[in-house]
């Protein structure tokens, strides 16, 4: 069961072992020692996590890099669900609304590379960590500490976060494995930055032992990790497959030993029967995604900024077809926050005015758009990245047709990833934007997409009614009446059609039976997730 900010205030402080990360004493075999684990990896834009708000390097620094907190990981962790457990913190006090005090513990060593050379991290490195994330320029995900006012190094093991308004959501913001991982003062004075491979020195299981940009990852055990007998794996690859059905052949054949499609050891719902065919053996776990592919448009100007037009638009898609085509064994209808989160997604019969634009309605939409001045429709332009995934570009298509039906007609312009994402996926573009969204595992950080001044409002929403409610709902902590506010925010959110959103998939995590101690889970914590794993072979 997860333990809810309320359990959290009731105990006024929770211990955080890290003995809790060690494999349980009741399972049936002994773990072993040693092996390779190799998955579909992945090229990251660059290393620095306060630079980029990349899933491709949070990936790579789960493997290399510790953080105050983290969610509990194991094949008893039932996908979807969060409870927080210490990584590099052992104890925390909730002092009072705005103030945060963390033990950490002692003896966590840096990877033994220089220039950090293997010390020992203390709370000036956590300390160091917060002022940068805070104050660089260009940090996209610097809405994760909003509310953070202050980082106090209290001596060589306690750290004191201030807060300058109680932030219901700081607790899950320092668990999730997106950019708040602990660096190296050390390796930002050398490299002048975090982005090249040799700056890649952590706290964290594995090290990085080597870097080949869209071929191959290569991670090591890291011999003073602080939790003893682990990582049981020794080795890590990566292997980067651009190529869908290059990467399904190599799974099928054993080259990786996990499914290798986005956001990782999952296999496309078209594969299902082929990976069941070719390599029966294989271990399924199903389970609703959280990544959301939206439209996105720019609300700030004609004709986005007219909301029948918006209204048009999603009545011009037909979601369903759009699910049949890329995604043939089923789908979860998505309220603007993911309904795979199911502690804050309100269920979609209850999303009132706004559901009805969810469903198609051509004639309808054809309706709007005379109304709103454009009876004979209107020119605009599209921008997205392939994600290297062939659903995704079907899913673009499919959509630019059902546009063309009702008189939008959209130009296309496919982008490099790395391009895509410090352009359009950050609200630069002319007209629509298309892509997936980042699997946030709270409901803030779906909800940051409305708030003006956020790189992650993409549709450049400007709605101050809004604003005020999704800011009131981070300052409540009673966790009901939060839920309900969020509740209402969606609704909001639904009837005004910021966004066009996609039905969510399916999972299907695919892992070889071999491997023990493993479940999968939503998210990008790859590290985590494999640390206490073991091969029985």
């Amino acid at each position: 069961m997860d333990l809810s900010r309320r359990d959290l205030l009731a105990l006024g402080g929770l211990t955080l072992s890290g003995a809790a990360l060690a494999p349980s004493v009741g399972r049936a075999a002994t773990p072993k020692r040693g092996g390779a684990f190799r998955f579909r990896g992945y090229t990251p834009p660059h290393f620095d996590p306060h630079l980029t708000a990349s899933y491709t390097t949070m990936i790579n620094l789960s493997f290399t890099h510790g953080r105050l907190l983290k969610h509990k990981a194991g094949p008893t962790v039932k996908p979807g669900t969060f409870e927080y457990e210490g990584d590099l913190a052992e104890f925390f006090s909730h002092q009072d609304d705005t103030t945060y005090v963390f033990r950490l513990r002692k003896g966590v060593r840096w990877h033994p590379k220089p220039p950090v050379n293997g010390r020992e991290m203390t709370a000036e490195d956590v300390r160091y960590t917060f002022d940068r994330f805070m104050t660089i320029k260009g940090n996209a995900n610097r809405h994760m500490m909003k509310s953070l006012a202050k980082v106090d190094a209290i001596d060589k093991y306690t750290v004191k976060f201030t807060l300058s308004e109680p932030d219901a959501w700081f607790l899950d913001s320092l668990s999730n494995p997106m950019a708040l991982c602990i660096v190296a003062p050390e390796a930002v004075e050398k490299f002048g930055d975090l982005k090249k491979p040799e700056a890649v020195i952590g706290t964290g299981p594995w090290m990085l032992e080597g870097h080949q940009s869209k071929v191959r990852t290569v991670w090591v055990r890291h011999p003073d990790y602080f939790v003893k007998g682990l990582p049981y794996i020794d080795r890590v690859e990566g292997i980067d497959f651009p190529d869908p059905a290059a990467r399904l052949a190599a799974f099928i054949t054993g080259q990786i030993d996990a499914g290798p499609e986005f956001p990782g050891m999952m296999i496309r719902q078209h594969d299902f029967d082929v990976v069941k065919a070719k390599r029966p053996q294989t271990r399924f776990v199903r389970f609703p995604s959280n990544v959301m592919t939206h439209i996105g448009m720019r609300t700030d100007k004609p004709p986005f900024n007219d909301i029948r037009v918006r209204k048009a638009m999603s009545l011009a898609l037909d979601r369903k077809a759009i699910s049949a085509a890329t995604a043939p064994l089923g789908v979860v209808k998505n309220p603007p926050v993911p309904a795979a989160l199911t502690a804050w997604a309100i269920p979609f019969d209850q999303l009132g005015e706004g559901a009805k634009y969810h469903e198609p309605n051509p004639k309808e939409a054809r309706r709007l758009l005379k109304e709103a001045g454009h009876g004979n429709g209107f020119a605009t332009t599209l921008d997205y990245a392939t994600y290297g995934s062939q659903e995704l570009i079907d899913a673009v298509q499919m959509a630019v047709k059902f546009f063309k039906d009702v008189g939008i007609e959209v130009t296309v312009n496919e982008k490099p990833y790395a391009a895509y994402f410090a352009t359009a996926y950050q609200g630069k573009y002319e007209g629509l934007m298309m892509g997936p969204q980042f699997p946030a595992l709270d409901p803030y950080n779906f909800l940051a997409q409305y708030l003006p001044g956020e790189p992650k409002n993409q549709s450049h929403v400007n709605d101050p009614a809004l604003t005020d409610m999704i800011l009131n709902s981070g300052r409540t902590l009673d966790e009901k009446k939060r839920r309900q506010q969020v509740w209402e925010i969606q609704k909001h959110i639904a009837k005004q059609v910021y966004y066009l959103r996609l039905d969510s998939g399916i999972y299907y995590a695919a892992l070889d039976p071999a491997l023990q101690e493993f479940g999968p889970n939503l998210g990008y914590d790859y590290g985590g997730r494999l640390m206490a794993a073991w091969w029985d072979k």
